[in-house]
């Protein structure tokens, strides 16, 4: 299968999940919008005139005949094809479920920078993102950390990720979090770090990962940048 990904060139944003697994498992795969005339290619799909069933935004992905959209659903029809993800049924809708908890994360992440509207610029709501920032770093970041920190200590030793022994996608999203929080929060989370050694470990056995050491040097890997999700406004990092 050769997998064709859209989503917006320039930033990681939602589709830098999806990456992450398509890289981690070697998978043939094009980015459809990095390349000429794909931008519009991924407009034309959005449009909704061309496909019966057309996605709401990117990140959506063509495998075959199908055309899924959602970070999270498109996950979840990866994960058992590219060795992501359990087996068992259980097993893919906890993996899911992770994957749902992260989701509402980098929401939460995205609005300290855009509190009132996304359609409004970070300049014209500073005042109310400071606000927000304190809350976020305070109290959301490890309310969630806190979470998954107790997801990996029910397992015993030797098996360091949030299903066990084996890595799924939801591992791999998971540090892209971590690293999303540590560019935009670098203060706040080194705070956090000391109580989230499980959390921080993930964080690291994904990085030495082959494929993700390899794309992570690569100029496929985009950098974060202040366009994006997760964006360092030192004022924010309290």
């Amino acid at each position: 299968m050769r997998y064709e990904l859209y989503y917006w060139d320039g930033i990681q944003g939602r589709g830098e999940y999806v990456r992450l697994a398509l890289e981690d498992a070697g998978a043939r795969y094009v980015d459809v919008a990095r390349g000429d005339g794909g931008e519009d290619a991924m407009l034309a799909l959005l449009d909704g005139r061309r496909v019966a069933r057309p996605p709401f935004a990117p990140p959506f992905l063509k495998a075959g005949r199908q055309l899924i959209g959602q970070t999270a659903n498109i996950l979840l029809y990866l994960g058992p094809r590219l060795g992501l993800a359990p087996a068992s049924e259980s097993g893919r809708l906890w993996t899911h479920q992770l994957q749902l908890t992260l989701a509402d994360l980098v929401v939460e992440a995205h609005d300290v920078h855009h509190p009132i509207a996304g359609s409004l610029y970070y300049e014209d709501q500073r005042r109310e993102a400071k606000r927000r920032a304190k809350n976020f770093v305070a109290e959301r970041i490890p309310k969630f950390l806190d979470y998954f920190e107790r997801v990996l200590a029910r397992h015993p030793r030797g098996k360091p990720y949030l299903l066990g022994r084996a890595v799924t996608y939801a591992d791999l999203s998971l540090f892209q979090v971590v690293e999303g929080l540590g560019y935009a929060f670098p203060k706040a989370m080194a705070r956090v770090a000391r109580g989230h050694r499980r959390v921080i470990g993930v964080r690291d056995r994904v990085r030495e990962r082959p494929g993700i050491a390899a794309y992570l040097a690569s100029p496929r890997r985009i950098p974060f940048n202040e366009q994006d999700i997760f964006r360092h406004y030192p004022a924010l990092d309290a």
